[in-house]
């Protein structure tokens, strides 16, 4: 299995920044797509960010020229650095990561980003 914990989630005034970031533990072979999604209550979880293996991103309309995101493929973890936050963007914030040896995504727990107007 694979464990991943989010963590750097809290509360921020809009226009603020927060990064957030994705620790993984666990019997790893090999991760390749990893991203970060997220959701708000009554509605579906949805794409905020991905990063393959080699470094290639794609990012979510919403978010494009604001949220940048980053992995370590050495230490096998993933960051999202968050500016100019806006109210919208208040939710829970899931890390995901794709396992090519098992061919499953593996999720964290989530962690609550808070953006206040």
């Amino acid at each position: 299995q694979v464990m991943l914990v989010e963590s750097g989630g809290g509360l921020v005034q809009a226009g603020g920044s927060l990064r957030l970031s994705c620790a993984t533990s666990g019997n790893i072979f090999r991760l390749n797509t990893m991203g970060w999604y997220r959701q708000v209550p009554g509605k579906q979880r949805e794409l905020v960010g991905s990063i393959t293996r080699g470094g290639d991103t794609n990012y979510a309309d919403f978010v494009k020229g604001r949220f940048t995101i980053s992995r370590d493929n050495a230490k096998n973890t993933v960051a999202l650095q968050m500016d100019s936050l806006k109210p919208e963007d208040t939710a829970v914030y899931f890390c995901m990561a794709h396992d090519a040896y098992r061919g499953r995504d593996f999720w964290g727990q989530g962690t609550q980003v808070t953006v206040s107007s």
